[in-house]
């Protein structure tokens, strides 16, 4: 999705963040939760490693640092992760809060991943709802 053209006013992060997160549908924590225990999506965290040191993991999902998550879930790149098999994968990008994912996961859109999409909230809104989080 092209945010911003020659002719285009600059816009703000608020702006570009509601620009992006019209192009998917996002999801909240206990949607994700039963998409990934049924199969049906993978979860990827992106957040850094001191957060999730402090504040510990979802289990089962993949841990892709932000600067590699293109080249780890492009399907036809040549650093895939064995879970990045084809375009029509469902990937639920999370981060600490639910901001990074929103600009991850329009990336992976660009990419062709048309079902990615990020959890609102992020991890915080996850732990808040009481589901599983591993020290």
């Amino acid at each position: 999705m092209a945010v911003s053209g020659a002719d285009e006013r600059p816009v703000g992060i608020d702006e570009l963040l509601e620009r992006v997160r019209e192009g998917y549908e996002r999801i909240g924590p206990e949607e994700a939760y039963a998409a990934a225990r049924s199969g049906e999506a993978v979860l990827v965290d992106i957040r850094y490693a001191a957060l999730r040191e402090r504040d510990g993991l979802i289990p089962g999902a993949l841990v892709v640092e932000r600067n590699e998550l293109e080249w780890r879930l492009d399907p036809q790149g040549s650093h895939r992760l064995p879970e990045a098999t084809g375009h029509d994968l469902r990937v639920v990008v999370i981060c600490n809060e639910g901001y990074a994912s929103s600009l991850a996961a329009a990336s992976l859109h660009t990419l062709g991943l048309s079902r990615a999409t990020d959890l609102i909230g992020g991890f915080q809104a996850w732990r808040a709802a009481g589901l599983p989080v591993t020290p």
